[in-house]
Parts: structure tokens; sequence; C-alpha cells
């Protein structure tokens, strides 16, 4: 690890854990911890794991039509969401359609939405808002003063009710709290439905100063269920399973919403958002590739850049995710191919020079009960 890579106010806490740490976005993060990345991701499909996704990115966009100027930008409608409720959305370029950044909006009222965008893409889309903002709209990047720390699995409830923070609120809505007896009047905790797993789970966002005890609060609240820190090698596996694109890898500015399958999170009838009129063209037209599941039929685990053949010599396209998958205990992994490809049809993927046999599927690839009320 080199000296320049920011580090998470729970970077001690990582230590006295013995976390094996690798750069993500600039940051040096916990990537596993003793036990493994397979004891960490089972922790979190039987009981409950927590993460320290701090490195992920902050800024507010405030002010007299803040909201107006998100809903212009970004793909998604907000007019589809409430005060109190987040939505996941897309910064795409304006000239090519490509996702500059999948992220989180978290709508807090008509002047202030809260956006959460992947690390190594804070600064760009931060960039892009602050060069077309109406006067009168700030946007700023808090990327280094806030922690966000993710609870996820069947005991994520528990495990917060135990530590004195609310929970019950619906899928991908947010309320703010205070963490009673731990933190200063006035210091609060925001504590949202939303994570990466397919769990059910909460993120929290907390100032810096207040991370070490609201972590503290929750191992100890934890520890009866067998809560387990985890690190971002599990963070991978588990959204690996869900289908859940990673941005860099899945998705990014030479992969459309379209092609990326995650045309969902656009306001297609709306009439403004970066890249509309591209996108819009290329879903009337359909794109020439699709983001696909694979699971494999022998035992090859398939990794990123390996390439895709319908017959030995037919390529259709290369994986973009792939890994072992700790609950189906085979390879699987995500694969932008040729739109041809229909779901159900055999692959073949070029690992290390063995032509391995893949089903096409549509993900996720396990069930699980993220949106349960």
């Amino acid at each position: 690890m080199t000296d320049d890579l920011l580090t998470s106010p729970l970077h001690d806490r990582h230590v006295a854990l013995g976390a094996k740490f690798s750069e993500f976005g600039g940051w040096s993060m916990p990537l596993q911890y003793p036990g493994g990345v397979v004891e960490e991701h089972t922790s979190v499909r039987e009981r409950v794991g927590i993460f320290d996704v701090s490195h992920l990115g902050k800024a507010m966009v405030s002010g007299p039509g803040a909201a107006a100027y998100v809903n212009a930008t970004l793909t998604n409608d907000l007019g589809r969401i409430g005060p109190g409720q987040a939505q996941y959305t897309l910064c795409c370029d304006e000239e090519t359609g490509g996702i500059v950044d999948d992220l989180i909006a978290y709508y807090q009222d008509d002047e202030h939405v809260l956006l959460v965008p992947n690390a190594a893409n804070t600064t760009e889309v931060v960039r892009r808002l602050q060069a077309s903002a109406p006067e009168g709209v700030k946007v700023v990047n808090h990327h280094r003063d806030y922690a966000v720390l993710a609870v996820q699995g069947p005991k994520a409830d528990e495990t917060l009710e135990k530590a004195g923070l609310p929970t019950g609120h619906d899928y991908m809505s947010f309320v703010e709290a205070a963490l009673p007896d731990l933190l200063d009047s006035g210091t609060g905790v925001v504590v949202c439905r939303t994570g990466y797993t397919g769990e059910r789970g909460y993120e929290l966002i907390v100032a810096n100063a207040a991370a070490p005890a609201v972590w503290d609060a929750l191992m100890a609240a934890g520890e009866e269920f067998g809560i387990v820190a985890c690190g971002l090698g599990a963070r991978d596996t588990l959204r690996t399973e869900m289908g859940y694109p990673l941005h860099g890898q899945d998705i990014s500015p030479t992969v459309t919403p379209n092609e990326g399958r995650v045309g969902w999170a656009v306001g297609w009838k709306k009439p403004a958002f970066w890249g509309r009129d591209v996108l819009v063209a290329e879903k009337e037209a359909g794109p020439k590739r699709t983001l696909r599941g694979l699971v494999a039929v022998g035992r090859g685990i398939p990794r990123s850049h390996m390439s895709v053949h319908l017959a030995a010599d037919v390529p259709l396209g290369e994986i973009t995710s792939g890994t072992f998958s700790p609950t189906l205990k085979k390879g699987i992994g995500l694969a932008l191919l040729a739109s041809t490809i229909e779901e159900g049809q055999e692959v073949r993927v070029d690992i290390r020079g063995r032509q391995e046999i893949f089903t096409v599927v549509k993900p996720p690839f396990v069930d699980t009960s993220v949106r349960e009320s």
C-alpha cells in the first residue's frame, strides 16, 4: 500500500481486527479479515455482517430548485419518489450515453439531494454537476467528511434495534436518528434501507468523528447474532450473486444503460436528462450487446476479460465480472454478449485455454430478502 491512499476513519478498527487491505478508488480499504471471504459472505447470507464503505462518495446538491436540477441531469425520475426516499440513478454522458457513474440519490426535500457516487467517480460527477448548475444551486463534495457503514443480513434489524437505531422503514427510504448515549447532541445518523448485497439491511451515514463509536456500538449489539466484520471481497461476491453491476467492470462510460440492463433506472418519459436523445434512439433500435448472467455447467470459474464464444470460432463478447459463488458452490459471472443470445442458451468461456460450458441466465443468481417489508 502507498502512503498517498486515503483511509477510513475506521482504519484503526480494521487494523486491530487483522484486515488485509487493498486499494479501492484511491482509498486503502479492508479486502478481507482473517476468517476469509467465504465466511464473511456466509455470515451476511445467514446472519449479519458489517462493512465499512466510507470510500463511497458523498455530494450535496442544495439550493432553490436543487431536486429539479438533479432530475434534469441524472437518468431516474425523482418525481417517482418523495422526501425521505432514495433512488438508484445514473449519470450518463450527454454525447455518447455511456454511464459515467451509477449512484444513489437521497431526496431530503426539494432543496437538498444527497448523492452517493462510487469513490473513483465522485470528482467527475461533482465536476459535471457543478459545471451546469443554475444560479443558486450548489454542489459540494463531502467525500472525506462522512463515513458509511453497511449492516446487512437477516439479523440486521435486530442488530440496529439493540444499538438503539430505528428499523423497519420501507426499502429505499431513510430516516435521521441519534444514537443514544454515544453521540454528542446534534450529531445524527442517517439510517438508509439500502445495500449492495441482496440481503435485508441498512447503510448508515455519519460524520467521521462519530464513526468509531457507531462501529463499536453495532459490533457490540450484533455479537449475540453472530455479526462478522466483512471486507470488500465479500461485498463483491455478494453483489455478483445478485447480478448487481459494478461500475468500471460491468458498466462504464463505454457501456450504455440499455446495454448494461439498467434501463429500469431511466425515466424515459422525462423531457430531459444527460444523454437522453442518444439513449432513446438506441432503445428504439435495440442495443447490439447486452449484459447477461452466466452459470457454470461444470467446475469453471469465470474472471473478468475472459472471452465468451458460441462455438470455438464464434466470439460473442467477454466476461465483465466473474467469481465462485459461495451460495451456489459453482462459477457465476456477468458478460457483455451479442444481443442475439437468449436465456437458456449454452456458451463457451475460454478459461486459460479450456472451453468451459456455461448457461445464459437472468440474474439474480440467488433468492434473497432485500425488498421484504
